[in-house]
């Protein structure tokens, strides 16, 4: 009697939707799906219908028509519908719901007649053809590997989705080691296949000055390049250097090209100028700005330098304002990032100039110098419409009133500015830096130091325990930093920051409850064939 029951329960199960609940494989994770029966196909001719008069939704329909148009046998037509009316029952349907309230949400809806995809706007709907992507076949991130497919179908699926935090960045220094536009513009992809918003692009250090500035033309002449580069780590002694000339920089015309570029993958990109520290390049071009005149170099070696922008010169404030002039005409960002961090008080200490500044300012030491320098920047900023954002440094000695922290000291300078009542990104040496090894430095190549494999990524939570529910709503999210003194290559930085840049795009994105690790690994495996076509140079245990 039970060998009968048996096939009869399993065609009972094969009839219900429960045989079709396959998880899909999809990074960051969605908060809400649910498979359905049967599949959509592609073929033939095949309609994408946008809203008449919505120019933004073209250029996003832009990013789903490379894949479309790479299916064989497949030909696109795109059409129109007033928005308003009713939509389209068949073929793709790219949608904004005017009622949504949640920014960023996108839902995904296919049947086996039509491809739904409906935003809060075209933010929302480029997340979703974002989520669509990693639903086709992976062979279609390649032309020459998408000739190869037949019958192109995805299963019919609701998908409905938003972000858990509203900043979701990952930084690039190219100061250490410059990395072409090209190298750019892959990264950016990057970071909008996995859904994050913000490139935070380190463009000043000692070792180089990355961006054209056309009121002080020095900067790029003399501050973009160094006489040599340190031969292995910074520890080694005695130190050796190559005695290359090396550096680079972006010219206007370039940054505009990469923000553009960014902008269109709704990506914001937030450039760093550092001040009043990591300021040797620009000194060596302009020495008069520092407290002894110099003569000055740009940095060979990595480290902190005692020589910075002298604070008792009225000067430097007027060369800073003039450069970041020209930054906001390039950056439509509401931040700048000032930097604000390392900033030894040597050289203040000694500086007759400094020295008065702080009497005439009633200020108590070097380190209330230091505030006052980030909050005349701060107000100069303010007056352009634009807010900073500095590490966490510039807590030290107040903060500027209207400043956002960027905690990278750990997570207690980012505790303190939200009890303050101001907005943070988390960025803690213990989970973001991904210029940390990853595995047993024996078996990796040479980097800074400190361990954060991908679990503890993974286990990040940016919301500290300590933080009451309003001052929790200060943490804005969060930011993995790569810093390059020991990346020489667009490989090297590929390597260092993936797949872990993939882990907190996720931790990012999906909310709490749905964080496991085994989970995440087990669809991070398929997406590697993604990563595989997109040829990114990234670790695999």
């Amino acid at each position: 009697m039970k060998a009968k029951l048996i096939p009869v329960l399993i065609l009972i199960l094969m009839s219900s939707n429960l045989i079709f609940a396959q998880k899909p494989s999809i990074i960051p994770e969605p908060r809400v799906w649910e498979n359905r029966r049967g599949n959509f196909s592609f073929s033939g001719n095949t309609d994408l219908f946008l809203p008449h008069g919505h120019e933004k939704m073209k250029t996003t329909a832009e990013f789903l028509l490379v894949y479309l148009e790479r299916i064989p046998g497949v030909n696109v037509q795109i059409r129109y519908y007033q928005q308003g009316q009713e939509l389209p029952t068949r073929g793709i349907v790219l949608a904004v719901d005017e009622q949504s309230n949640i920014a960023e949400r996108y839902v995904i809806d296919i049947t086996s007649r039509r491809v739904l995809i409906t935003g809060d706007d075209e933010r929302g709907v480029f997340y979703g053809i974002q989520s669509l992507r990693q639903l086709l076949p992976v062979e279609l991130e390649q032309p020459g590997q998408a000739s190869q497919l037949r019958n192109v179908r995805v299963s019919n699926i609701y998908i409905e989705d938003y972000p858990q935090f509203s900043y979701r960045g990952m930084h690039l220094d190219v100061a250490r080691h410059f990395f072409d536009v090209d190298f750019i513009k892959k990264y950016i992809d990057l970071l909008a296949l996995h859904k994050m918003n913000t490139f935070h692009w380190h463009l000043t250090e000692d070792q180089g000055w990355r961006i054209e500035i056309k009121k002080y033309p020095l900067l790029t002449e003399i501050g973009a390049w160094r006489d040599g580069t340190l031969i292995g780590h910074l520890r080694d002694q005695p130190h050796q250097y190559d005695g290359i000339r090396y550096g680079g920089y972006y010219t206007q015309d370039e940054v505009r090209e990469v923000v553009a570029y960014a902008a269109k993958r709704h990506i914001t990109v937030i450039p760093e100028i550092e001040m009043p520290g990591h300021a040797l390049a620009a000194l060596a071009a302009y020495p008069e700005l520092g407290c002894t005149g110099g003569p000055y170099e740009v940095a060979q070696e990595w480290g902190i330098f005692e020589d910075v922008f002298c604070a008792g010169n009225d000067d430097v404030f007027e060369f800073l304002e003039n450069v970041l002039l020209e930054v906001i005409e390039l950056f439509p960002s509401h931040y700048i990032h000032i930097g604000g961090d390392e900033c030894p008080k040597t050289r203040w200490k000694e500086c007759p100039k400094c020295q008065a500044r702080i009497q005439e300012e009633d200020l108590a030491d070097e380190y209330e110098l230091q505030s006052y320098f980030i909050r005349r920047i701060e107000n100069f900023l303010l007056t352009k419409g634009r807010n900073i954002i500095g590490w966490d440094e510039i807590l030290e000695g107040g903060l500027a009133p209207q400043a956002t922290v960027m905690s990278w000291r750990g997570v207690r300078g980012g505790i303190e500015a939200a009890q303050m009542g101001h907005d943070v990104i988390m960025s803690p040496t213990s989970h973001c830096y991904f210029d940390y090894y990853q595995a047993d430095p024996e078996t990796q190549p040479l980097a800074i130091g400190g361990y954060i494999p991908l679990s503890r990524v993974y286990e990040f939570n940016p919301i500290p325990l300590d933080l009451s529910e309003k001052e929790a709503k200060h943490i804005l999210g969060a930011q993995g930093n790569v810093w390059t003194e020991y990346m020489k290559t667009s490989d090297d930085v590929e390597y260092m920051a993936y797949p872990r840049a993939i882990a907190l795009a996720e931790i990012l994105w999906t909310p709490n409850r749905k964080h496991d690790f085994e989970d995440f690994t087990k669809r991070l495996n398929h997406h590697f064939r993604r990563l595989d076509a997109l040829n990114v140079n990234y670790f695999r245990e």
